[in-house]
């Protein structure tokens, strides 16, 4: 049993501070993972300098509210690891004017990309509807149990500091991880269906046989997300179906990659539309279909699967 929480509004406070120390925790071992001498507590203090290029103790503290204590012990902590220097102002020889020194702007670079992910993973986190501030951290700590902060930032980070995601066609040696990678998927949002097993296990005689095709997306020569494009009936009439993506790359938009090479590769192919089948309560996934340009159809009465309740289509 989680006490503070049995706390309500009362335990806000030490709520709060509680996030605040996990949160810290999680980005020290960011820090760390990449080899980056940094402490997260002292991000407000070099971010005002690397902001203002030039600026007095007394700035930092009005622009942060901190207390003057707090503030010169973090700057002699930055002092301390040459990331910063201190110059006399020209006109009053009592002002020292902080700056970032080179070891500081070599550092900068370094933590440039990994705050950026940081910033994405944070509002991937706090994304959430609710009806008090209580509520709202009750859902960002549940996030925080089925997500790791840490390893969620530096998949982000590694994801856009590495090579550019591939798609690539359908291989023979690829069929274990189709079917791995969708099972995955169902078990987390759904169940399996006979009708999922049948055809995941075997793609090539319900697909590519028929000529359909099944794409993966490839990130360091590992396989990180499917999609395939099933033929339905003999009117050239194509299924956009078997999207999944791997657990730790969920939230770098890998599906939507996966979907918009679909849709190229469909009107390369002079296909007149798209179907899809879906569940409401994929709230998410509903809206980036409408925002690829599906709309919604009738729902036939016996569509190949029992969790349909919406049917999508895309003009060509």
């Amino acid at each position: 049993m989680d006490a503070l929480r049995g706390y309500g509004e009362l335990g806000l406070g030490s709520r709060l501070k509680r996030v605040s120390e996990y949160m810290m925790k999680e980005t020290q071992l960011v820090y760390n993972h990449f080899n980056v001498d940094f402490d997260p507590h002292l991000f407000p203090f070099f971010k005002i300098i690397v902001n203002k290029n030039g600026v007095t103790n007394s700035e930092i503290q009005n622009a942060l509210q901190f207390t003057q204590p707090a503030v010169t012990q973090a700057l002699n902590k930055l002092n301390s690891k040459g990331l910063i220097t201190y110059t006399v102002d020209a006109v009053d020889k009592r002002k020292k004017i902080i700056f970032l020194s080179d070891k500081g702007y070599s550092i900068l670079k370094k933590l440039t990309p990994i705050w950026k992910s940081i910033d994405l993973v944070i509002k991937e986190f706090t994304q959430a509807n609710s009806s008090s501030l209580i509520e709202h951290i009750n859902i960002l700590e549940n996030r925080f149990k089925t997500k790791r902060f840490s390893s969620t930032i530096i998949n982000n980070v590694e994801m856009n500091s590495t090579k550019a995601l591939e798609i690539i066609p359908f291989e023979k040696q690829h069929a274990k991880l189709f079917y791995e990678l969708n099972i995955e998927w169902l078990k987390t949002f759904f169940h399996v269906e006979p009708y999922d097993e049948e055809v995941l296990s075997k793609p090539e005689d319900y697909i590519i046989s028929k000529g359909g095709h099944i794409f993966f997306a490839r990130l360091n020569d590992e396989i990180v997300g499917t999609v395939a494009l099933m033929p339905i009936g003999n009117d050239g009439l194509f299924e956009l179906t078997k999207m999944a993506v791997s657990p730790k790359h969920r939230g770098f938009k890998i599906g939507q990659k996966l979907m918009q090479y679909c849709i190229d590769f469909a009107r390369d192919m002079d296909l007149p539309k798209l179907i899809l089948y879906s569940n409401r309560t994929l709230e998410n996934a509903i809206y980036i279909y409408r925002k690829y340009g599906f709309v919604e159809k009738p729902l036939e009465l016996d569509t190949p699967y029992k969790r349909s309740d919406i049917k999508m289509e895309l003009v060509l």
